[in-house]
This record gives C-alpha cells, structure tokens and sequence, in this order.
C-alpha cells in the first residue's frame, strides 16, 4: 500500500500548488484572516510557532504574517519545503525543517516554549494510525505554553460516501483537471484515488495514485485535545469543508 509520503513524492507534490489555485501568497492571506478570526495571534505566550505538514508554506506564511516568529515550517517532503524556502527568499522568520511531523515537536520543540502548533489542511488524516493522532495534541500539550494555541483542520471522512458521491472534483483547468476518488476500506481507513489529467498540444495524458487516509470524527479529536487538559474553543466546519479545532493550554 502507497503511504501519504510515496503518492505526495510520486504524484501530488508537483500540483500541490496548482490544487487551491496557484497563488500560495493568496491561499496565505486567506490562511491568515481565518487564523485571525479564530483568534490565533502573538501573546502572552510568546511568538515562537510551529507548522506541521507545512507543504509550500501556506499556514507558515500565514502565521509569519499575524506576527509569530520564528515560525518552524515543519513537512516531510522536500520539494514542498523547497518551494516554501522560494516564497521566503533570505528571510529568518521561516524556518523550513524535513522531519517527521509526528517526531519533531519531542526533537525540536523544549516543554512549555511555544505560542502555537498549527496543523492543518487535512494533515493529520494522512497519519500512519489513529495512535500518532491522539499523539499530536499530547505533544502539543507538552510543548505550548500557557496561553498557547493549538490548531487542528481535517476532513471527517466518517460518514460514507456512496455512488456518485464518492468523485469529488478538486479543480479544473484548460491543461489540467483533478479528481478524488473514496473507496471505504474498513471503519478506520478510505483509500484516496487521485486522478490528474494533463494537455501537452492536443494530447490528454492520466496518471492516478492512491493512499490511505484515516476516517478521524471531528468530535473524536476534539475529546482527544479536551482529554489532554486543552481548552477547546472553537470546533466547527471551516473553509473547504474542513473541520477546525482551537484549543489553548490554560
């Protein structure tokens, strides 16, 4: 079975951009109203912050923008992180990191240090089992300050998709289409078809890659957040049909 980590490198890295629709300093501006509103911003807590499955750098951008710096753009794709290090240029505030995002607040992160750890854009459905899920938060815990702020996003793939419902097109282009495609595995798992379409002249190629994602209940994680000592105040649908969750460690 593909990992998250294979059909990124093999198929979703080089779209990745194009996918929200090719403007990372637009999606980062629209990354930065919502975590502003959310009230995610620099305070008592400091300023140091930590986005992990960064990707081109779109929540790391953001959180730069609100004032959090330095900011630890945390991914494990390095193609990713390299096109964030060319949005950044020679600037200190972002620091791109290749590490595994599941390992690196314990690695890079001292106890009680940070203002906040963002992670976001359906990241932590693309972890390995629902244990490394529950884990996040807890690091998190251990690593914010009082004060600080936990931000989680992900799409609660529990309820089942059926028939036609399980094709959800993600963006269409006059070069370029994409498609997703759902197949329920068990209770815990749903296989990701991603079909990509590309125009070179007058010919249409297609190149599809799968991987697993974990089915996470958007209740679920935020029990697990409230379970840890966290403050959950906000949990509700968000831009793109991804739930978000804010929990601050009192």
């Amino acid at each position: 079975m593909t990992t998250a980590i294979g059909h990124y490198a093999r198929l979703l890295a080089e779209h990745y951009t194009w996918m929200p629709g090719g403007d990372i300093a637009a999606v980062a501006e629209g990354q930065a109203r919502l975590l502003s509103e959310l009230g995610v911003r620099p305070g008592a807590a400091g300023t140091l912050a930590v986005g992990l499955g960064c990707g081109p750098g779109p929540q790391s951008l953001a959180l730069a923008s609100l004032g959090f710096s330095p900011v630890l753009a945390v991914d494990t794709g390095e193609p990713l992180l390299a096109e964030l290090a060319a949005h950044t240029g020679h600037s200190s505030v972002i620091r791109p990191l290749h590490a595994d995002i599941r390992t690196a607040l314990g690695e890079h992160a001292e106890p009680s240090s940070l203002a906040a750890v963002v992670c976001m854009g359906d990241t932590p459905t693309h972890l390995p089992s629902t244990a490394d899920v529950t884990a996040l938060p807890a690091d998190a815990a251990r690593c914010l300050a009082p004060g600080g702020q936990l931000v989680l996003s992900h799409r609660d793939l529990t309820p089942p998709r059926t028939g036609t419902d399980r094709f959800l097109p993600v963006r269409a282009t006059d070069d370029r289409i994409m498609t997703c495609a759902l197949e329920y595995v068990d209770d815990e798992t749903v296989m990701v078809h991603d079909l990509i379409h590309t125009r070179t002249g007058a010919t249409w190629g297609l190149r599809i890659s799968a991987h697993p994602k974990l089915r996470i209940g958007a209740a679920w994680l935020a029990k697990c957040s409230a379970g840890l000592g966290l403050d959950v105040r906000h949990s509700a649908e968000g831009p793109r049909g991804l739930h978000v969750i804010v929990a601050v460690k009192p």
